[in-house]
């Protein structure tokens, strides 16, 4: 994009609104993929560095945190070569672009049921984290085997387990005891449906709602824009009566 043009879109977004927390469910990518004819492998090399892209620009316009939906509990249904391939790539993403996450100040968290997956993953999760720690400008929550009702199950069990009585349960020790703490403002798919798809389904009740039929690999700066522009159009009440 020129310099001209990139000055144009961004004034579409008021710079002193933008959401603290932005939760992305990145959906297309095989249909993209497929639309080419080419190998769903490929729409999810695709995918990966639409990531990057919108990660630069979350960083760069003040974001707090990105959450994206990476991998599913439900994904486990796919195609083995599918599966292996997702799981494989998600390896080699933390060795490419750790360093340009500690280099642009950007703390890197996986959630979900990590265990499933094999020790030399779980490592290298663990180790980008550690690594990533110090980052001050934008935490970037990537959700891996999760699912939003498997979430609550295991928040609630990790609360009995840690002494927590059941009868006095609270809706603050759901919350303290979920993979991700922070309610995103606002919640986007791309690639048509409009669905949830079981993704932080506590997390979201209150998100404003966002659906393009744009497919993940083609979701760049000026669909994040747009996206942005529409959530500071809208009126958030919580629940309660209009300002």
């Amino acid at each position: 994009m020129s310099d001209a043009r990139a000055r144009v879109s961004d004034a579409l977004m008021d710079p002193h609104n933008v959401p603290a927390h932005i939760a992305i469910v990145m959906d297309g990518n095989g249909r993209w993929a497929d639309r080419q004819k080419k190998p769903r492998s490929f729409g999810h090399k695709a995918g990966q560095k639409a990531l990057q892209h919108v990660v630069t620009c979350c960083v760069e316009w003040g974001i707090q945190t990105l959450s994206v939906y990476a991998f599913s509990t439900e994904n486990w249904r796919r195609p083995n070569t599918e599966v292996h391939f997702i799981v494989a790539m998600i390896k080699t993403a933390i060795e490419t672009v750790k360093q340009s996450l500690i280099d642009a100040g950007v703390v890197l968290r996986f959630c979900g049921d990590l265990s499933v997956f094999d020790a030399d993953l779980q490592d290298a999760m663990r180790q980008a984290e550690a690594d990533t720690a110090y980052g001050k400008r934008m935490t970037l929550q990537v959700m891996v085997n999760y699912g939003g009702r498997a979430e609550i199950v295991s928040a609630v069990r990790r609360y009995v387990a840690q002494g927590g009585d059941a009868c006095a349960l609270t809706e603050a020790d759901i919350a303290a005891h979920l993979y991700a703490h922070t309610d995103p403002d606002l919640f986007i798919r791309t690639g048509g449906d409009i669905r949830m798809s079981n993704f932080m389904l506590w997390q979201c009740a209150y998100s404003e709602l966002y659906f393009t039929d744009c497919f993940w690999p083609d979701f760049g700066r000026d669909d994040l824009i747009a996206a942005i522009a529409w959530y500071q159009k809208r009126v958030r009440r919580f629940g309660g009566l209009n300002p």
